[in-house]
């Protein structure tokens, strides 16, 4: 399967290109299957391994880490159908069949967490790949976690009724497989060990 321009599309979305984007800084508990929360100390353990990545920090064209902010236009990772939008405990989880078909008769899914969805976004609407879904969500008006873009890509079996998913349900592996989302994105990035204590909000 051909990987997603979602990382192009996010970068042209958001005019990245014009404040030298140079590549994407993961910390551990951001990535797929990590165990630890990123956002609250080395030593926290989340309650089941992350169900995607995390996309929060980049590096730019001088060295210095950035952050997103809650203008951060989200792009949808390949063409699909809009089946299911539903609070989660940081925004608005939002959910997209793919007409891709696997083994098992499971569809691809791409699930976008944390995020304030466009006005007008509705169930049903389909998406070309690059629209954008949704913005990242203001998280720090209620928490200390920094606003940031939780994508998550899964195999979810068709016969699962749209209205019963949720994060339980995707994390369940007799309904759905889940996958590492960095193998469906062509993107340049690193992980590091310590965040940098150099960082600015991108505005």
């Amino acid at each position: 399967m051909q990987k997603s321009r979602f990382h192009h599309f996010f970068l042209q979305q958001n005019e990245f290109d014009r404040f030298g984007f140079d590549e994407w800084v993961f910390y551990p508990g951001m990535l797929f299957n990590d165990s630890q929360k990123w956002w609250a100390g080395r030593d926290v353990v989340r309650r089941s391994p992350h169900e995607g990545i995390d996309f929060c920090f980049y590096r730019d064209s001088t060295g210095l880490i950035c952050n997103l902010d809650e203008k951060t236009k989200i792009p949808v990772l390949f063409e699909g159908k809009v089946v299911r939008i539903h609070n989660d405990f940081l925004g608005k989880s939002v959910y997209v069949q793919h007409n891709v078909h696997g083994k098992q008769e499971q569809s691809l899914f791409t699930i976008y967490g944390h995020m304030t969805p466009l006005s007008g976004l509705a169930q049903g609407d389909f998406l070309q790949e690059g629209d954008i879904l949704a913005t990242v969500a203001n998280t720090r008006e209620c928490t200390k976690i920094l606003p940031h873009a939780h994508i998550t890509v899964a195999w979810i079996s068709e016969s699962f009724p749209h209205e019963k998913l949720n994060w339980e349900a995707i994390s369940n592996p007799h309904l759905a497989t889940l996958c590492n989302p960095l193998e469906f994105i062509d993107c340049k990035f690193t992980v590091e060990k310590k965040k940098s204590k150099r960082r600015v909000f991108i505005r």
